[in-house]
């Protein structure tokens, strides 16, 4: 992982982080044939918006409060193959991305974090990272439901 030299240096790149993830599920909305997947993904990427937004602050205004809560992880990402971007052919496939992408943003995050010096900024890395814990929550228990209950 790139060893970052300044705090302006960590927000551009959890900011650029954030947008690569808007475009994902907004490109995954795009191929989506099912208008509730669409939907779904389209949610996904305005949440990515959010966090975007959440750090532009930070980066204009200063530190924002934070709060933690526990995010059980199922560990289903860490047993499901990876499915490439050009391998998307269905709901199964997506999933099955969405949990590895956000499985890695979350390592990003934590490890950006541990990074950090100013404790205020660790917080906000901290909760953000906590955020995609709970995205990749959210498509495991989806992946769960609606692809392992049918097989």
């Amino acid at each position: 992982m790139k060893k970052f030299e300044t705090i302006e240096e960590i927000l551009d790149f959890a900011i650029h982080s954030e947008q690569q993830a808007v475009d994902f599920y907004t490109k995954l909305a795009e191929k989506a044939g099912n208008p509730i997947v669409k939907q779904a993904f389209l949610e996904y990427a305005q949440e990515e918006v959010g966090h975007k937004a959440k750090l532009l602050k930070i980066k204009t205004e200063g530190i924002f409060e934070t709060s933690y809560e526990k995010v059980p992880d199922l560990k289903l990402s860490d047993y499901i193959l990876k499915t490439l971007p050009d391998e998307i052919n269905d709901y199964a496939d997506a999933l099955k991305l969405a949990m590895h992408r956000e499985k890695a943003a979350f390592k990003l995050y934590t490890n950006i974090a541990n990074q950090v010096e100013n404790a205020d900024l660790k917080n906000v890395f901290f909760k953000l990272a906590e955020e995609e814990a709970k995205h990749k929550l959210r498509f495991e228990l989806e992946y769960d439901e609606f692809v392992l209950k049918e097989n």
